[in-house]
């Protein structure tokens, strides 16, 4: 029993020692990022790209060294990396955000459970660096390791999927099969509003089924992208998106959003 008792105590220092190693990452990333965007206000075009080949040789390092089993510390260490290159605006507006999809290559590989990185990978690769076809690419990669209900909302994955497809590579079949999987998905997940999402789903594919062309499918997909914006650039293009679709964005005094569809389809 003392035994037990002593394994279980050196298993909560353990992990409560690689959650403080976490902390302290994120906290010296956090640091860094001040210290590259002062940097890079000086910086010329040529000393940033440099940095960025440097990047790229450690990524693909990274996506094919051994992991010893610490696949999702790996996973969250190059996502904090991730957030120092995207945040870097200085920089990226003197280059480009063409390496975002190299860091989801390692991070959904790594962890294809992490939703939130799906819908990074969509604004960073599709929307900033007009890479579609790369994000698409590594989404459907990461894809064939989730299933219905693992982990509960793996409908998400599907949904950025088909958001992708629709509004960036402009293949509504693709799409429109990608929406009915999230809705299949979603309906037999036990996740808090997952019905809602099933239902919208559906209804998404089903637009898509009845026109190919429908703007009320892109509307919905750009009212997804504004729902999870993860920075100001890309809630505004969303609501410019559905302006030019027709649609029309009310922001309500709470803060929540409400969406009028366009009055022709």
């Amino acid at each position: 029993m003392k035994g037990l008792k002593r394994k279980w105590q050196q298993l909560l220092i353990t992990g409560l020692l690689i959650l403080a190693g976490i902390a302290a990452v994120g906290w010296l990333q956090w640091l860094q990022l001040g210290k590259l965007q002062a940097s890079s206000q000086t910086a010329s075009a040529e000393q940033i790209l440099r940095d960025v080949e440097a990047e790229k040789v450690r990524l693909a390092l990274l996506q094919q060294a051994p992991t010893f089993g610490f696949d999702n510390l790996i996973a969250d260490w190059t996502f904090l990396s991730f957030l120092q290159y995207f945040g870097d605006e200085p920089a990226r507006q003197k280059t480009d955000y063409s390496l975002s999809p190299n860091f989801f290559d390692v991070i959904l590989k790594r962890d294809p459970y992490f939703l939130q990185a799906y819908t990074f990978l969509s604004t960073s690769a599709s929307l900033y660096a007009g890479l579609p076809e790369r994000s698409t690419s590594i989404m459907k990669t990461a894809l064939q390791s989730l299933k219905p209900n693992v982990p509960p909302d793996a409908y998400i994955a599907w949904r950025q999927l088909g958001i992708d497809q629709l509004l960036f590579l402009g293949d509504s079949e693709a799409a429109r099969q990608s929406f009915l999987t999230a809705a299949q998905w979603a309906a037999q997940s036990s996740f808090p509003g997952s019905q809602e999402v099933a239902r919208s789903s559906q209804q998404t594919a089903d637009f898509l089924a009845s026109n190919p062309n429908s703007k009320t499918a892109q509307v919905a997909a750009w009212v997804m992208v504004l729902s999870n914006a993860p920075d100001e650039r890309t809630r505004k293009t969303a609501i410019q998106k559905i302006e030019a679709l027709g649609g029309k964005v009310i922001e309500n005094p709470d803060g929540t959003v409400g969406i009028e569809r366009p009055a022709q389809d």
